[in-house]
């Protein structure tokens, strides 16, 4: 559930500082009257992305099992990459995205059209949060099932929602360059075991057979079906029963992203 929360949480307030950034500027440019349009576009990539997340949830709780394990590893990884490919394009992207969305805003409006390329606009920014958000959400749920997950995202889009219209009408002051940073490092390890999930559906399905020599038994320790255990599980891809191919996955990608990651975040720090 709390993961369901940041994960909708982080991605909400992206989205909501975008259409912040076009709302504030059609109200500061005298183009209010174009909010009913933006807001349109918003409403439409939100109700695709539900739609989207919940044929894949009803189509893959349909398929037999092995092909069904497929399509869990292949979510899995699709998943990881787009969050690794947002976390990386954020951390770049940050310092100068409230320019270059007015740039492309005053561009849109030069060119007429009514407003509809402004509802271009904020229709693909949330249906790429989006997107984001229903791909990571489906693989961390099939690898570790959790009932109260949509009260969870529920709850993050709603507090995202709220933390949007607040900074909007200035009522709070967030420190987003840490904010996106501390969430970005947690995002990472849970991408990490969500990797090594990942294969581990694949080797169910018969397509990845390497490296499943069990290194370790913490079943007496942890086990994974325990409160403790289906939340590090959740969290993290923990399993009381570690292959060589899951430790290997999750340390290629958790201390090359993470290195990258915290290095970049430093650098647009100093630079700030």
């Amino acid at each position: 559930m709390l993961i369901a929360f940041l994960i909708m949480l982080r991605e909400g307030i992206e989205a909501a500082l975008i259409v912040g950034i076009v709302a504030g500027f059609l109200k500061q440019s005298g183009h209010h009257d174009l909010m009913p349009k933006v807001w349109l576009g918003v409403a439409a990539a939100v109700l695709i992305c539900f739609g989207l997340g919940f044929a894949i949830h009803r189509i893959t709780g349909e398929i037999p099992q092995k092909q069904q394990e497929f399509v869990v590893g292949m979510i899995g990884l699709l998943a990881v990459g787009m969050l690794t490919y947002m976390l990386l394009w954020m951390q770049k992207a940050a310092r100068s995205m409230k320019q270059q969305f007015q740039d492309s805003i005053q561009a849109a409006l030069n060119k007429g059209g009514s407003g509809w390329a402004l509802v271009l606009m904020a229709f693909l920014a949330v249906m790429r949060e989006g997107l984001e958000s229903v791909f990571f959400l489906i693989a961390v749920f099939t690898q570790s099932p959790d009932s109260r997950m949509p009260l969870g995202a529920a709850g993050g889009l709603l507090a995202s929602a709220a933390v949007g219209i607040l900074l909007y009408q200035g009522g709070i002051r967030l420190n987003l360059g840490k904010f996106f940073r501390w969430t970005g490092v947690f995002l990472i390890f849970v991408a990490a075991g969500l990797l090594s999930g990942s294969f581990r559906a694949l080797h169910e399905a018969g397509v990845w057979n390497a490296g499943q020599q069990v290194i370790a038994d913490f079943s007496g320790f942890l086990h994974e079906d325990s409160p403790l255990g289906v939340l590090m599980g959740g969290f993290f891809g923990y399993t009381d029963h570690p292959t060589v191919s899951d430790v290997l996955w999750y340390v290629v990608y958790l201390f090359p992203v993470l290195f990258w990651f915290l290095r970049g975040s430093q650098a647009a720090s100093s630079s700030r």
